[in-house]
């Protein structure tokens, strides 16, 4: 009896060893599906005009909810004057608007709706060009299985090193370079990127993006630079005016200032005459004045 406990662990062990080291040269590499077609320009840009298109579905239906809303007020507020037939008339309105709204809906949002239509015709012609690009890296790269992260294959850990969706992204990009070559010269340095190794690419992808990443910096300076510059001379300019505004106003001060002065001057002068005149001296003098003539 023991002696057969022994076999039977004894063969136990060497199917798991076996089964170990069968798994060990088994080559398993996914992607994530997700993060390719967010990457992918082409697919932004579709994306952003069809949820444009989709904001102004919603603002359809509920232009058409608010109609009905509307609707339904009016006929609780007019009901107790309204005659059977009329109410009937009114209700079968209200609910023909609602029928079309309800189609309306289906239409855009429904499972066969223009939404779910556009969405795979937006996505269904970058999935086949990733779908061919995994066939043949899995041929050249000797991989048995590959996985797409974002489906519902449940992924409980998956090491980056088995990541190949930046490998699958360059080659969408290559695709897209030939497509975009304008001249000779361009197709050979396409096709030369091509013949390197994917860890050469890779390096000099990293080359480029550290290139790239120098050149915004650059970019980000100068324009902070400019920033700085037209920041000061509007600092500067405002100062000026501030000190223009100020020495307008100064001169407009004392100019009011003089004319208040030249006034009470004349004011002052002119009162002086007439009380002279109004004494007995001044109206001898008057008077004298008047003889001699």
């Amino acid at each position: 009896m023991k002696t057969k406990k022994i076999l039977i662990f004894t063969f136990f062990l060497f199917c798991f060893t076996f089964m170990a080291e069968a798994q060990r040269g088994v080559r398993i590499g996914y992607i994530d599906m997700e993060y390719i077609l967010e990457s992918v320009p082409e697919y932004k840009e579709a994306s952003i005009q069809l949820e444009g298109k989709v904001q102004r579905w919603k603002q359809d239906i509920e232009k058409k909810q608010k109609e009905i809303d509307q609707m339904k007020l009016n006929l609780a507020n007019e009901r107790v004057l309204l005659t059977k037939e009329l109410i009937d008339e009114r209700e079968e309105e209200i609910k023909i608007k609602e029928d079309e709204m309800l189609q309306y809906q289906q239409d855009r949002f429904g499972p066969n709706g223009d939404l779910m239509i556009q969405r795979r015709q937006l996505v269904q012609p970058i999935q086949d060009q990733v779908f061919n690009i995994v066939q043949e890296i899995a041929e050249n790269k000797k991989y048995d299985f590959i996985f797409d992260k974002s489906a519902d294959v449940v992924m409980l850990f998956a090491a980056k090193r088995n990541d190949i969706s930046d490998l699958v992204l360059r080659s969408i990009e290559r695709a897209g370079r030939r497509v975009q070559a304008a001249n000779k010269k361009e197709e050979r340095e396409i096709e030369r990127r091509e013949a390197l190794t994917a860890e050469e690419d890779g390096a000099i992808t990293e080359r480029e993006k550290a290139i790239q990443e120098k050149q915004e910096e650059r970019e980000k300076l100068v324009e902070a630079k400019k920033t700085e510059r037209e920041e000061m001379m509007a600092q500067r300019q405002k100062e000026r005016d501030s000190i223009r505004a100020a020495k307008k106003a100064e001169f407009e001060e004392r100019r009011q200032r003089l004319i208040e002065e030249r006034e009470q001057r004349r004011d002052s002068i002119m009162n002086a005459r007439q009380n002279r005149n109004n004494t007995p001296e001044g109206r001898n003098e008057e008077q004298e004045g008047g003889d001699g003539q």
